[in-house]
């Protein structure tokens, strides 16, 4: 069925499923002034009987601009899912993988750095002739690095230290994400993309290679320095990927797809845990001989997340730009409405290898679009309301999740996977007769790999009972349940499982049992939750000319969550557990108020949402035929 409208002098035939009902005003002009072009083959007069273009085509002689960015969003919007979706999830995934597998393969390594370039932090001394233990009955232990882990970062100040250097990344993806953000808005997505994993990857090779200098720069500082800009290319990955992905999106599957991507991030630290358990296994014969062999080890861990950034560099170098921000920003109708059918065609394609390849273009016209008004759209109160919504339920998130993430260690004691169990038993000091010494000692048998392998174990169930798979059950449900009921949910939940943990933690952190079941459907909760909806959300709420902005924003409001999380409260979890748990809890309460400051987007399209039909500022539109 076709519903019928004059424009001008001429009439075209609109399709409702065109979801162009809401066509710009033309400053109350009766009529359009027609402008007919001739500087492009496509533009010539459609002749009698001859057959559209594109499925869906108007039928009508003549077409605006503004019908023209209509039509070729519609084909987008209506579009299959098909391979060329597929593709740009995998593309964009690759380096969400990546981001994830470096931001959280730190915490693994910090333990075998320390163990080598500080050494010198092991203390204690095995009691003199332990009876009922492992260890011979004369025997008189002293604790050395080869058998067991250092305690450096909690000597002095160091703490604070090691606090710094896990947040040196997300300081940089702090400066990362509010410059490309910008930058993907002000010079166009296609020609950001794959910077970002140039940056990514140069910068992992430099961390996997960083050695303290002779004098001064120690390991700490060289490593935080090549985090921090490791963290700058992550950073931009945030903004790049999320808005490609949600402005090729179909509306039915779009926030799927944008949560696939992100949904990587659980395999990258899945993946992350597997790296060391094969490593450590493989290299255990030459750590149990000598423990600065685990300088091999971290450094082939963190080495290993250039390989699939490597691989998709191509891919995103090649990627083209997107139709809506043709359109929107550039202001080329013409070029947009072929980018459409080309990715139409290659949706059917049964390759994700495919390339998009350049041909040469016949010229085109650009019209006038709305240009910087950063001030006064976000000045006005429902944009700035949605932004606030956006920026603080990242920001409330990210306290909690990676001021826990990052320091798993603590979280792998309480399960016991920290290490080789501690013994007790009948001890003789200074020629007294043997006594009980209840205090827990480390087994004079053990070795390092002994405490290393059972944490790379723990990270890897940790991982598979609950946070991968809270992040793709969110990818099943995001479009049936809706991203605020899903944040809504978990911010609840979190809240709840949070304060249960800090008033009941004597009793919890005694019993492994409580502690995993507790700590799982925490996990499960963060990502089938906030995690997954606050980088969906702002991915789909702004308007095209300030997208990237916003969702880059948003991004940095949340690492600014991170670093405090880290830095500002991660160092006192040992000391003072159930404050940093009420602090946590009372944060992710914030975040249900936040959330109601954020809309529905599930089944709208991105003008709806963004509420901006209108991008052209003519008073006249071009008009071309059909």
């Amino acid at each position: 069925m076709q519903r019928q409208g004059s424009i001008g002098s001429g009439s075209v035939n609109i399709y409702p499923h065109q979801r162009i009902a809401q066509q710009p005003r033309h400053n109350n002009h009766q009529d359009v002034h027609v402008q007919y072009l001739s500087n492009s083959s496509s533009q010539a007069p459609l002749r009698k009987n001859s057959q559209p273009a594109v499925d869906y085509a108007y039928n009508g002689r003549i077409q605006t601009v503004g019908q023209k960015r209509a039509r070729a969003f519609a084909l987008l919007d209506e579009a299959e899912l098909g391979w060329f979706h597929l593709r740009a999830v995998l593309v964009s995934g690759a380096g969400f993988f990546t981001d994830a597998y470096d931001i959280f393969v730190i915490s693994q390594c910090l333990p075998m750095i320390y163990q080598i370039y500080y050494s010198s932090y092991v203390k204690g001394s095995y009691p003199a002739r332990f009876v009922n233990a492992s260890a011979p009955f004369n025997a008189n232990y002293t604790y050395t690095p080869q058998q067991v882990l250092t305690d450096w970062v909690n000597s002095g100040n160091n703490k604070h230290l090691d606090a710094l250097l896990k947040a040196s990344t997300n300081w940089g993806n702090f400066i990362g994400q509010l410059l490309f953000g910008y930058l993907g808005d002000k010079l166009g997505r296609k020609r950001m993309y794959g910077i970002e994993l140039m940056i990514m990857i140069f910068c992992t090779v430099c961390t996997a290679m960083a050695a303290p200098a002779a004098r001064g720069l120690s390991i700490i500082a060289a490593l935080s320095v090549w985090r921090f800009f490791l963290g700058i290319g992550i950073g931009g990955d945030y903004p790049m990927s999320a808005i490609i992905t949600s402005e090729f999106a179909n509306v039915r599957y779009r926030g799927m797809m944008i949560a696939a991507v992100f949904a990587m991030q659980g395999i990258g630290i899945l993946i992350g845990g597997l790296v060391f358990v094969v490593t450590l296994l493989y290299m255990k014969p030459y750590i149990v001989e000598d423990f600065m062999n685990l300088d091999y080890v971290w450094r082939i861990a963190l080495g290993t997340g250039v390989i699939p950034a490597a691989i998709a560099l191509y891919f995103r170098l090649t990627i083209p730009e997107t139709p809506r921000y043709t359109v929107d920003v550039v202001g080329d109708a013409e070029k947009a409405e072929r980018d459409v059918v080309k990715v139409l065609a290659l949706n059917q394609v049964r390759d994700v290898t495919s390339a998009w390849g350049e041909e040469p273009a016949p010229p085109t016209t650009r019209v006038a679009v709305k240009g910087d008004d950063f001030t006064e759209y976000f000045g006005q109160p429902r944009n700035l309301r949605i932004l606030l919504g956006t920026a603080y339920s990242w920001f409330a998130l990210d306290i909690a999740w990676y001021g826990l993430t990052l320091n798993q260690n603590t979280i792998l004691s309480l399960i016991n996977y920290n290490g080789p169990a501690k013994i007790s038993g009948f001890c003789v000091q200074n020629g007294s007769d043997p006594q009980f010494c209840p205090a827990p000692f480390a087994d004079p048998l053990a070795t390092v790999f002994d405490y290393l392998y059972p944490r790379a174990v723990g990270n890897i169930i940790i991982a598979c009972a609950g946070t991968v798979p809270g992040y793709w059950v969110a990818v099943l449900l995001i479009e049936k349940l809706g991203r605020k009921t899903i944040q809504f949910a978990g911010f609840i939940v979190l809240t709840v499982v949070l304060l249960v943990l800090a008033i009941f933690w004597s009793t919890i952190s005694s019993n492994a049992t409580y502690f995993v079941l507790l700590f799982t459907v925490a996990q499960f909760f963060f990502n089938f939750g906030p995690n997954t909806t606050t980088f969906v959300v702002p991915g789909e709420v702004f308007p095209t000319r300030w997208r990237s902005t916003g969702h880059g924003i948003s991004a940095a409001c949340g690492k600014v969550g991170a670093i405090l999380g880290i830095q500002a409260v991660g160092p006192f979890f040992n000391q003072n557990p159930q404050l940093v748990l009420y602090v946590f809890s009372a944060v992710m309460l914030s975040g249900i108020f936040a959330t109601f400051l954020i809309p529905e987007t599930k089944g709208k399209t991105l003008e709806e949402l963004s509420q901006e039909d209108g991008v052209f500022i003519d008073s006249t539109e071009v008009v071309y035929r059909a």
